[in-house]
């Protein structure tokens, strides 16, 4: 099945900014420190420290326990935002990254996008461009694995921007350690096939062996297997997601935009972002683009921020 623009019935609002976000934030902080103040004593409790007598001096209150995490939540975020701003900087973007919020307790449930279905899919993993999910964020995903920049490397971990990674084996065999390194660093390992053949041409077993077969890969290399795949050129029949489910597989994002260092090309008919959306770029440098891997990232963050969005983890959410 080929991915292809979709006209929605209608566009999804925009439902908060980043300063909306932060509140969010911070009120989570402050229930936190509201669950955190029920078991202990206050003053006037038995064993708890008497107050001075009336016109006697005494020490200056301390501030109560959800002020208290307030602040700390809210120290906490400015320290990270401001070495966020420093990273900014020195790579060159023209903005800071905005901050994602909180991650929700509970995963959203999510559905096959209309469209994308094949027959008889009931139980098998669901195909999205879009996670449900009215924050303003956005998720950043990454195919193949043909470029191992370890510019790219430093560059995400110094921004704090997660990513998700879906490797082919066929391109990252010969440095199977430079993903390890990623992973070390909060990247998920996820499911592209073993050599990235067009699926819907395969037989059910040639199916079996690129999803299982990199299943069986990455979990010797990196030690899980995973639960998301992405099939090669976002194409898949019923025997791909069959296959996919046999082996492991929960869940199918494939994309709604996709990011080059000079150029950003939309999968939806008004050419935006909305919340929720899976952007894609792949793994490749100068012999394949006109620009490297830092100057991708750039590029879509100056897209992502400018229009008030935030990066989230994928696997937050799916």
């Amino acid at each position: 099945m080929q991915l292809v623009r979709q006209k929605e019935k209608s566009a999804m609002k925009w439902h908060r900014s980043g300063t909306v976000v932060l509140a969010a934030l911070l009120a989570a902080a402050v229930a936190s420190g509201c669950a955190a103040e029920t078991g202990g004593g206050g003053a006037g409790a038995s064993g708890g420290p008497a107050k001075p007598a009336a016109g006697q001096p005494g020490e200056a209150a301390p501030k109560a326990g959800p002020a208290r995490a307030l602040d700390t939540y809210a120290e906490a975020l400015g320290k990270k935002q401001a070495a966020r701003a420093v990273a900014a900087r020195k790579w060159g973007l023209a903005k800071t990254p905005l901050a994602a919020p909180e991650p929700p307790e509970a995963k959203p449930r999510i559905t096959t996008r209309k469209g994308f279905e094949v027959r008889d899919d009931a139980g098998l993993p669901p195909v999205f461009t879009t996670v449900p999910t009215k924050e303003k964020i956005v998720f950043l995903t990454m195919d193949d694995g043909a470029e191992k920049d370890p510019e790219l490397l430093r560059m995400m971990t110094e921004l704090d921007i997660p990513y998700s990674a879906f490797l082919s084996d066929y391109v990252t065999n010969d440095d199977y350690g430079y993903f390890k390194k990623m992973q070390r660093r909060g990247v998920t390992i996820s499911n592209h096939t073993l050599n990235h053949r067009y699926l819907p041409g395969l037989s059910h077993a040639e199916q079996k062996r690129e999803i299982c077969g990199q299943q069986e890969k990455i979990l010797k290399h990196y030690g899980k297997r995973p639960t998301l795949f992405r099939p090669p050129y976002g194409n898949y029949n019923r025997d791909t997601l069959v296959v996919a489910k046999s082996c492991g597989i929960t869940a199918v994002p494939l994309w709604s935009s996709e990011a080059f260092p000079d150029r950003m090309e939309w999968r939806e008919w008004d050419r935006d972002l909305h919340p929720g959306d899976i952007v894609l770029t792949h793994f490749r440098g100068e012999e394949d683009w006109k620009g490297s891997m830092p100057d991708m990232i750039r590029r879509v963050m100056k897209t992502i921020t400018d229009k008030g969005y935030a990066v989230a983890k994928l696997e937050d959410y799916v």
